[in-house]
């Protein structure tokens, strides 16, 4: 645990949990009736992640034996993961999306401005959320990676699930079952990308699959 209180890693958790929750400004200002102020919001945002982040620094490069960002990232990571980003956007988008945009609309941007809040939203918090800091928090407990992988995968499932369940329209089975797998899906290759390549090759990836918005917003009307 001593590894969070050192200068270095609440320097770069304080200055990215910053430039985290402005990157979150724009989502959190065009959110349909929000239950708090925005000042809250953000509030919530900064000291959350403030502490997330603080995982990530403390635990990611002591026990994977990567650092946490990779300034140059090979070649080989950005091929396989701009294929894999291409595939599963496509896939989502023919397959998924349709089923999920007719139950929980909010979740799917109408304009361009919504998607570039929406995509920045995602890169900066949701994926602090449910990919780089339960990794390391899990790899700090279990010293293993694929525990942690495992790990990462069950947490974004479960949240998938309250997410689900806390729905006004409650979830069919095939539809939970569709959610579920999903969800593990994805979470199992966003975080098996940022554990081998780490964050920047993870924040392409989850770029590629935003980007699969653009094809309803850009289509003539």
């Amino acid at each position: 645990m001593r590894s969070l209180a050192e200068t270095k890693v609440l320097m770069h958790a304080a200055v990215a949990a910053l430039i985290g929750a402005l990157a979150c400004y724009p989502r959190i200002a065009h959110w349909p009736r929000p239950a708090y102020p925005i000042w809250y919001l953000e509030a919530v945002l900064l000291v959350g992640g403030f502490v997330l982040w603080a995982f990530v620094f403390a635990w990611h490069a002591k026990y994977s034996g990567r650092p946490v960002f990779s300034s140059r990232p090979t070649v080989a990571p950005l091929i396989q993961t701009t294929v894999a980003g291409i595939l599963v956007a496509i896939l989502l988008h023919q397959l998924v999306d349709p089923i999920f945009r007719a139950r929980t609309p909010e979740d799917y941007p109408v304009n361009f401005t919504e998607w570039l809040a929406m995509t920045l939203f995602t890169l900066a918090f949701n994926q602090l959320f449910l990919v780089f800091a339960p990794f390391a928090w899990a790899l700090r407990l279990a010293k293993n990676p694929w525990a942690a992988i495992g790990f990462t995968v069950l947490f974004g499932v479960l949240v998938a699930v309250m997410k689900a369940r806390s729905s006004p329209a409650p979830a069919s089975g095939s539809l939970l079952c569709l959610i579920l797998t999903v969800r593990a899906g994805v979470s199992f290759l966003s975080v098996w990308f940022y554990s081998r390549h780490g964050i920047i090759v993870t924040w392409w990836w989850g770029f590629l699959l935003q980007t699969r918005h653009l094809f309803d917003l850009l289509a003539p009307a």
